[in-house]
């Protein structure tokens, strides 16, 4: 499955923001969901994930409250909602699918596909 993320830009803390994911191929609905982040100089960090059905989400401690993960398999998409943003949200966020099991709180290996990422940068 290839995946291209978008939604990304500046915005003010306080702000909100709804990345979206969008998904090729037939069998998106096979696929859990997540978003990861990377910021400057930091590791890429899990924020949110969604299984196959969207019934199930979990979510970081950071991201936990003011982020919502929602997928629609009938439009290949999952989306990241945003709210509240802090400067410290700043960072390239990515879209990622993988099949097999669901794991509530994966690390970046657990997953097969990748999407280029979109910058979300939040002033103070």
């Amino acid at each position: 499955v290839q995946l291209q993320a978008s939604g990304g830009g500046l915005v003010q803390a306080g702000g909100s923001l709804r990345l979206s994911c969008a998904a090729s191929g037939r069998t998106f609905s096979r696929y859990h969901m997540a978003w990861f982040r990377q910021a400057p100089g930091k590791e890429r960090e899990f924020v949110a994930g969604m299984n196959w059905s969207g019934n199930s989400a979990h979510y970081s401690e950071s991201a936990n409250g003011r982020f919502t993960i929602s997928r629609d398999n009938g439009k290949n998409a999952v989306y990241l909602q945003m709210n509240i943003l802090k400067p410290e949200d700043t960072a390239v966020y990515y879209c990622t699918a993988r099949s097999g099991l669901y794991i509530f709180y994966p690390r970046i290996t657990d997953f097969d596909y990748w999407g280029q990422g979109t910058l979300v940068t939040v002033s103070s």
